[in-house]
């Protein structure tokens, strides 16, 4: 059996969705691999300290560290975690979560490379940041895809009778989530009978106390649920017709691949890796970012055309089939040997 160690934020906090561990961790473990997970402390210092403290004490029972990695300052986590892995001999894999890792490549390059230049191999879930990495010169980059259980996610065409918007993140101003409020405005300005629905916890950036006040000013009445588990805002998607993701940073969220497979028609931006994900008008729109017009064209435009929605949700839903854990799983098991 195969030991692995997961190094990430395995929290249950308001402020946090699931993250990447708890949606690949158990992936892995029903596929026969044996998981440790560091850590579920909430304070950073104390987390950093049981991740320290986890590889130490594992460092003779694993075969591998999976280090999820981001790029704000859990970057520096992953990078002191894979200096430690190196002086106790660790085989790490980092995971390239970070939509903005490209910022760090810049910005800290000495840094970068001694973290992503010693690693078995380096996980790009996108080819956008697989295609940054290799820019910058990083030859070790395997690209595997950010992965989802098919069979969890009904599909269902939804006639847009009523424009019924749905919005999943965690308030936070990388997402833009103030951008959602001025498109709802706009629809309604121009006679449209809209709704939306923002799902999501609260980062603590001050985004979702911006994003009530300015719901308030424009006078639009928004449904905020808060933090819910996957189950509760899939069954909440079935009230929906129409998805936006107003992000100004992104790689491959999962959050998009799963309304895909559930049906709804995808309007995003076209930051970061979007692009490499959604084929403009052949699986969803992509629009300019912070660009409140597009998205609202692109919304009339799905709103007034049956048939293109129906071509857009069909082919998003057989794109992200070739995402399902029963394909992806043996990319994973070539890297895990």
């Amino acid at each position: 059996m195969i030991n692995v160690l997961y190094i990430g934020n395995k929290l249950s906090l308001k402020r946090s969705n699931i993250s990447a561990i708890s949606i690949l961790g158990p992936l892995l473990e029903t596929s026969g691999y044996k998981l440790q997970y560091a850590s579920t402390k909430a304070n950073k210092f104390l987390r950093l300290v049981d991740m320290i403290w986890a590889c130490f004490m594992m460092r003779k029972k694993v075969d591998f560290v999976i280090i999820d990695t981001y790029s704000t300052q859990n970057f520096y986590f992953a990078f002191i975690l894979s200096q430690l892995c190196r002086l106790l001999k660790l085989k790490y894999i980092p995971i390239l979560h970070g939509g903005n890792l490209e910022n760090r490549l810049r910005n800290t390059p000495k840094l970068s490379g001694l973290l992503f230049n010693h690693s078995r191999v380096n996980v790009a879930p996108s080819l956008f940041i697989k295609s940054v990495f290799e820019s910058y010169g990083y030859s070790q980059i395997v690209y595997i895809p950010n992965t989802l259980e098919i069979q969890k996610y009904p599909f269902e065409e939804r006639p847009i009778k009523t424009i019924k918007m749905l919005w999943v993140r965690s308030f936070s101003s990388i997402y833009n989530p103030l951008l959602a409020v001025k498109i709802l405005k706009q629809l309604q300005e121009k006679g449209f009978d809209s709704e939306l629905c923002m799902v999501g916890p609260d980062s603590g950036d001050g985004s979702f106390q911006d994003v009530k006040q300015l719901a308030f000013e424009l006078g639009v009445s928004v449904l905020f649920p808060g933090k819910l588990s996957k189950t509760e805002w899939i069954a909440l998607a079935k009230d929906y017709n129409i998805f936006i993701n107003t992000t100004n940073f992104d790689n491959m969220p999962v959050s998009v691949l799963e309304v895909m497979a559930l049906g709804l028609p995808v309007v995003s931006t076209n930051a970061g890796g979007m692009p490499y994900l959604i084929g403009n008008g052949i699986d969803g729109f992509l629009v300019p970012k912070d660009d409140k017009m597009a998205f609202v064209n692109a919304i009339i435009k799905l709103y007034s055309e049956p048939h293109l929605v129906s071509d857009l949700v069909i082919n998003a839903r057989k794109k992200v089939e070739q995402l399902d854990w029963e394909i992806v799983k043996y990319q994973w098991f070539d890297i895990l040997k």
